[in-house]
């Protein structure tokens, strides 16, 4: 099998000097979890990756893409030196995607763009080798670490395109350079650096920058913001399709029907009933679902085999994923169902996990409870700006609320929402999520639903963790 990166088509996309000869399988910035054959590159974040060059190349790293000659480093070894790290990963996924023959998707969006681009790889590869990103690399290093890693044959790619700050959208997008662009939803995700949804809209739409030639945005249509979408599609010569629950949409969205573990779909689509499932249960996820059957169908895909292959997709740890824990191990029904979608939060996608929530079913008469609670651990929301504390106090009022025995808050901002619950939903409040899950034991009992929700800053997580070590896991049926 032929290299991912030689020394030469490395140096000459960088127009960097190697120091000798290599060939990369792969591309790493991590030299924790580098493989073997992988090229690291020492970029400089939190800790300058120079520090950890040679342990890179001591664990196998075939040569490290680096700015200078680290210590504990020579000439001998093999290195990529260029005057700028990032800029030189740039340059390499700049490359990567220049000599791809994918046909390449975008897909940007407040929430969803993970699950969203999990459900895209699941559908494509049925015709096809198809090149995404493992975990959520979206950011100016994330994109150009993607298209650096994409191998030249594939069939198509799913680059995850995200932003904190305006101006970042439209370069990543010019890198990209999708063949079709895929927005989720507008919503009030990195308030803080925005204003208003709006300017919000405006940056997600200027992913149409980078499409090429035979542009198509695919956007959700019923929106208040969509004509924001629309316009900059229009700007750029972008043919628009539309997916939501609108009477005009292209693929319009029917009755959502939440069970305990799926979501059964009935949508329409040029005048034509489409039925699907989605091995988990959520609104959000059938919304986005169809605008991943808009996106198939783009690509030239047939819309009824992938609603077939919808349903091979479900959620990662940490984004709505499902697990039965079991609390003894000689009592197989002896168990609680924990829903963990600790990686992130704002209202919008708070709002659809308590849409999920309350579609779960507790089982009775199974534990010290008579009766099976849904419980919800909640998680500061960040990056919401000046309405941030109307924003917490605003979630008491969700009509979900009503079906929860209790409400457990970690954060200072989630200190809103805890005073702002009727007395009897209020549950713990605690300044750190290390405070509740060093007493999870207190927290699940057997026939309980538990969701886990919260920013990545809030660390809910850490609740995440301390409750699956309470029992272990059942496989699902």
């Amino acid at each position: 099998m032929a290299p991912l990166w030689t020394s030469d088509d490395a140096a000459r996309a960088t127009k960097g000097r190697a120091t000798r000869p290599f060939e990369a399988n792969g591309v790493s910035i991590d030299s924790r979890t580098i493989a073997p054959g992988d090229l690291f590159v020492a970029l400089k974040d939190v800790r300058d990756g120079h520090d950890f060059v040679r342990v890179a190349l001591d664990r196998g790293a075939a040569a490290a893409l680096v700015s200078r000659i680290p210590e504990g480093c020579s000439e001998a070894d093999p290195l990529l030196i260029v005057p700028d790290v990032l800029k030189g990963l740039e340059a390499l996924g700049r490359a990567g995607r220049a000599r791809a023959s994918a046909k390449v998707v975008a897909v940007t969006g407040s929430v969803g763009k993970t699950s969203t681009k999990e459900m895209l790889r699941t559908v494509l590869a049925a015709r096809g080798a198809v090149h995404a990103a493992e975990a959520s690399y979206n950011n100016h290093w994330g994109v150009p670490l993607t298209l650096a890693r994409m191998a030249p044959d594939a069939a198509f790619a799913v680059i995850e395109v995200g932003m904190n700050h305006p101006g970042e959208i439209a370069p990543l997008a010019r890198l990209a350079r999708p063949h079709v662009a895929m927005i989720t939803t507008i919503g009030t995700a990195h308030l803080e650096a925005f204003g208003a949804v709006e300017g919000i809209a405006r940056e997600k739409a200027s992913i149409v920058e980078g499409l090429e030639p035979g542009r198509i945005l695919v956007m959700p249509g019923d929106l208040p913001t969509s004509p924001i979408l629309a316009d900059a599609a229009r700007a750029v010569g972008a043919a628009t399709v539309t997916f939501g629950a609108g009477p005009g949409d292209d693929w319009q969205l029917g009755t959502v029907t939440l069970a305990q573990d799926t979501t059964v779909v009935q949508a329409r689509h040029d005048g034509q009933p489409i039925l699907f499932k989605v091995r988990t249960a959520g609104r959000h996820f059938a919304k986005n679902a169809l605008g991943v059957l808009a996106t198939a169908h783009a690509l030239g895909l047939d819309p009824a085999i992938a609603a077939c292959d919808l349903g091979l997709w479900a959620p990662p740890a940490g984004r709505g994923e499902r697990q039965r824990i079991s609390l003894d191990p000689v009592e197989p029904g002896f168990t609680y169902d924990l829903i963990d979608d600790a990686y992130n939060a704002n209202p919008d996608s708070l709002s659809a996990a308590l849409d999920v929530i309350a579609a779960a079913r507790p089982q009775d008469g199974i534990g010290r409870h008579a009766a099976g609670r849904r419980i919800a651990i909640l998680g500061d929301m960040l990056e919401l700006g000046s309405d941030e504390r109307a924003l917490h106090e605003a979630v008491a009022r969700h009509p979900a609320v009503e079906s929860l025995a209790f409400v457990h808050c970690v954060g200072p901002r989630m200190r809103w929402l805890w005073e702002a619950l009727p007395r009897e939903k209020r549950g713990d409040w605690v300044e750190k999520a290390e405070e509740l899950a060093a007493r999870a034991h207190q927290l699940a009992d057997a026939g309980d639903v538990i969701l886990v929700k919260g920013s990545k800053g809030s660390k809910v997580s850490l609740v995440v963790d301390a409750l699956k070590k309470l029992g272990h896991p059942v496989a699902p049926e």
